[in-house]
């Protein structure tokens, strides 16, 4: 099934797919990626084009960089031994359609990674690998928007990857049995038309299940959380030469079984 937050005649509220439309729950998505059931609202009408907002309740965001094999070559990088972890700041999250600002006060090397975002559903503490995937509710898809210069000139990533908006999720978050298998999930990027991004999830060096295991190994895992997994080859810092977006610049991420997930560039908000 496919759920989403929505905005609709001035009012935001979470929905669910029914019959190529979208109706209200009786709820919001905090208590569906807990598990609990939610209802329809009595009496709420089929929508059939809402304007869609970020799947995000709040939780932590756990970006995993240098997790695609072709990319870590592309980047000239030796193969990680254990998952790079950095953390997506709240306010970095937007929704489909909204604008991403690459202010040229802050950064002139932004950059975009389009990935599979996996969606914890259940509380995982020290989980197996084995059992990882019982603990996910789902997927959505992200462009892990990054800044290249900020990123370089500190010895963590925080700055150069949790810039406000530069975490947009969406358009929708679909239930685990949309996507049987996380590591077969195809992911392309387009930047103002062109095509600059065609990887596999089956490229990860860390798949699905090691990350929460290795997540939930030294922090506990709630419903709602978010997994950034890395992003295939093909981003603009590792071009040559190097490719970056500008203001006026559009960015598409696609990930099959979930959908498109479309943002423009701007100077500021």
């Amino acid at each position: 099934m496919r759920y989403a937050h929505v905005e609709h005649e001035g009012r935001r509220f979470a929905a669910v797919e029914v019959d190529g439309g979208w109706v209200e729950l009786d709820g919001d998505l905090d208590q569906v990626f807990a598990g609990k059931p939610v209802a329809t609202k009595p009496g709420a009408a089929v929508v059939a084009t809402p304007r869609f907002l970020a799947p995000y309740t709040g939780g932590t965001i756990f970006g995993i960089g240098l997790n695609y094999r072709q990319t870590i070559l592309e980047m000239g990088f030796p193969l990680p031994t254990e998952p790079y972890l950095f953390p997506k700041l709240a306010n970095s999250v937007t929704g489909p359609d909204a604008p991403v600002v690459a202010d040229p006060g802050v950064s002139r090397e932004v950059d975009w990674e389009g990935e599979l975002a996996v969606i914890i559903g259940r509380r995982a503490s020290k989980v197996p690998a084995v059992e990882a995937l019982d603990h996910v509710w789902g997927y959505t898809a992200a462009n892990d928007v990054s800044a290249r210069d900020v990123q370089r000139a500190d010895p963590q990533w925080v700055r150069g990857k949790g810039l406000d908006t530069f975490c947009p999720l969406g358009p929708v978050a679909v239930t685990r049995d949309g996507i049987p298998d996380p590591q077969d999930v195809r992911i392309r990027t387009w930047i103002d038309g062109e095509l600059v991004q065609d990887g596999n999830t089956s490229d990860m060096l860390f798949r699905v299940p090691a990350l929460i295991e290795y997540l939930s190994t030294h922090f506990t895992l709630q419903p709602g959380d978010i997994i950034l997994t890395g992003t295939p080859s093909g981003c603009g810092g590792f071009m040559d030469p190097p490719r970056f977006v500008q203001p006026g610049s559009n960015m598409r991420v696609e990930v099959s079984g979930v959908g498109t997930l479309h943002n423009p560039v701007v100077a500021r908000l």
